[in-house]
């Protein structure tokens, strides 16, 4: 959805005005709900009369034009696409644009610049144009076997060749081009080889109208693409801030081979922020270039349907996916690069009661551990994702540990979307819920939260746990897609019972009359028939029929997740009252008060954010309930 459309003259006597910037200021806030901030507004009024007018040179002036059209799955936005017909093959063409009001602009390394006026590395806007369109195109099914009607072009209207010249060499193609202050007569004419003046107005409008109805898969199952991105070749789109840390990455990379220096470089983002993407990329780039990787998390069950599903049997490929722990007592610089993915599930060390005495003895602490390994260390994590004691991977941490080594350090904060429908609002919506994050707000009913715009998942709460899981389910008749049933971990957890075909897990998790079993244990206990082991509940079709807890739950998504909330977690005078006593879970019971809470209320943030395209809730607790209706209307 485009926050305006309209043609080409329509718009540029608006602009001329004093009009457009207005309009789309009170659309941005109609439709997204959320206020323009002055220098998007300004980027409106200074950059939009240039562009239109050039269109209009161009003698396209009854191009359908659609300002500020949001991705799918996504919330990044595109600043114009331009809708006409091709003037050779008479189909359907549409045009990304854009805008830059940069004056002066250097490479920094490879497609990573630093801008004149502004802090923090950027991506070249050539690379970035790419990647919108070659994204919509992957998401598009009417448009996979028609890639070559999305065209792709950037136009840095404040800045001359001179002052942008280490980005010209940039490679190009019809999903990037880029055009400075001087190309103005090279942009109109470029614009009239891709689409037609003589197409007419009703053409224009036909155009888009289908590129407005498009419809648009889910992104990409992250586990289903794993082997390819892996084993053939790249898979993923990385957009924006996903590409400017895989790019420096690999250029730390570099630097660490040509000058033996350190670089730790830690991507902060939170659920369905692209982290995990980014982390496959990288392994299969840095495993193609034959270099020393492996990719690291603190999560058995993470780590094992990597093995499973990206190996696809491979044990050189399997030998890639590793665990935090692995490296206690191993060698210096023993890799390039070590990828660890779910880094906030760090701890103090990595030994445990299976550890070998010599083992133990030559554990240090486990963040210097994964420093050390790795000429390039690489951390991905959300701290708000921490949920048992002795979680301990943060940004402060990471710094404090990377600096006593002599590490230079980069972040790369990461703000996309690609879960949960790539809704701009859900993970606002859930940090007000459960109170994180200081600075975002008391909770809000997501219908005054969330405008027409963030239509990209749905949202509901269920009165009882069976009716939970038929919304489930009747969600994935309808639409497909994988559906499953969390909760809080408060319930025991029992052993199976029975022997051979009779034996079957134990219907732990009761709310009235509703009964249903824990997912299965792990740690080698005797496969119950029909019954994924823990490992694999998450992906294994069979994973339906059993509750998931969030250590089963966490790295992982569904499409359509029912999440209950249960006695640990309730409200009461307006606040969340969490209760030990009503938690089973051995290790965060042991935790001080402050740090229970925290951990319980990020226990739910990660179960509510598993959802890709759907979630209903549920509460035990009446109050909570009724608390949990209001804020899904």
């Amino acid at each position: 959805m485009a926050l305006i459309r309209g043609s080409a003259d329509d718009l540029l006597a608006e602009a001329r005005a004093g009009r457009l910037h207005t309009r789309l200021q009170e659309q941005a806030g109609h439709v997204i709900g959320t206020r323009a901030g002055v220098g998007e507004v300004n980027s409106w009024q200074r950059s939009l009369p240039i562009l239109l007018q050039h269109v209009a040179d161009a003698g396209l002036g009854e191009t359908e034009v659609l300002l500020e059209h949001q991705l799918p799955h996504s919330k990044q936005r595109i600043d114009a696409v331009l809708c006409g017909v091709h003037p050779r093959t008479a189909e359907h063409c549409f045009v990304f644009v854009e805008l830059k009001q940069w004056s002066a602009a250097e490479l920094h390394i490879d497609a990573v610049l630093n801008v004149s006026g502004l802090p923090g590395r950027h991506l070249h806007p050539v690379e970035q144009v790419r990647g919108y369109c070659q994204y919509v195109v992957d998401h598009t099914p009417g448009l996979v076997e028609r890639p070559r009607a999305v065209r792709g072009l950037a136009y840095l209207h404040n800045a001359r060749r001179a002052d942008v010249a280490s980005l010209l060499d940039h490679r190009v193609d019809d999903y990037g081009q880029m055009f400075t202050m001087e190309d103005g007569a090279k942009l109109v004419s470029h614009l009239r080889s891709i689409l037609d003046p003589a197409a007419g107005r009703v053409a224009a409008l036909a155009a888009g109208d289908e590129f407005l109805n498009f419809e648009h898969r889910p992104t990409k199952p992250l586990l289903t693409l794993a082997a390819q991105e892996i084993q053939d070749r790249e898979q993923f789109v990385l957009l924006d801030e996903q590409k400017v840390a895989y790019e420096l990455v690999l250029n730390a990379v570099e630097r660490s081979r040509a000058a033996q220096t350190r670089t730790v470089v830690v991507v902060e983002g939170g659920p369905g922020s692209g982290k995990s993407v980014i982390a496959l990329s990288l392994l299969g780039e840095l495993a193609r270039r034959g270099l020393a990787v492996h990719h690291a998390t603190g999560s058995k069950a993470f780590t094992q349907t990597m093995r499973k599903y990206a190996a696809r049997g491979n044990p050189r490929v399997k030998g890639l996916f590793k665990y935090f722990n692995s490296y206690v007592g191993s060698n210096p610089r023993d890799l390039d690069v070590v990828l660890c993915d779910e880094a906030h599930r760090i701890r103090e060390n990595g030994v445990d009661r299976f550890t070998k005495k010599e083992r133990r003895e030559r554990a240090g602490r486990q963040i210097d551990e994964l420093i050390n390994i790795a000429n390039v260390p690489v951390f991905l994590l959300d701290e708000n994702q921490i949920v048992r004691p002795g979680e301990m991977g943060s940004l402060a941490e990471i710094t404090a540990a990377a600096d006593a080594l002599g590490c230079k350090v980069e972040v790369v904060q990461l703000h996309d979307q690609m879960r949960c429908g790539g809704s701009v609002w859900y993970d606002t919506w859930v940090a007000r819920l459960l109170g994180l994050g200081g600075s975002a707000g008391p909770p809000i009913p997501w219908s005054k939260l969330a405008g027409p715009l963030d239509q990209g998942i749905t949202l509901a709460s269920a009165s009882s746990p069976a009716s939970l899981e038929a919304w489930v389910l009747d969600r994935q008749a309808e639409h497909g897609g994988v559906a499953r049933l969390t909760a809080g971990y408060c319930w025991n957890w029992s052993d199976p019972v029975g022997d051979g075909a009779e034996r079957r897990l134990v219907d732990d998790v009761r709310i009235g009359s509703w009964e249903r079993p824990w997912n299965a244990k792990s740690e080698g206990r005797r496969a119950v028939p029909g019954v994924p082991e823990s490992d694999y509940w998450a992906t294994d079709p069979r994973g339906f029929g059993q509750v998931g807890c969030v250590y089963t739950a966490q790295g992982f998504e569904f499409d359509w997740s029912g999440v209950v909330f249960g006695p640990d977690l309730v409200r009461r005078d307006g606040m969340w009252s969490p209760r030990r006593s009503e938690s089973k879970d051995p290790l965060v019971k042991r935790a001080d008060d402050l740090r229970f809470a925290a951990l319980i209320k990020n226990t739910y943030k990660v179960l509510l954010t598993r959802g890709m395209r759907g979630i209903a809730v549920h509460s035990t607790d009446r109050e909570t309930q009724e608390f949990l209706e209001e804020m899904t209307s």
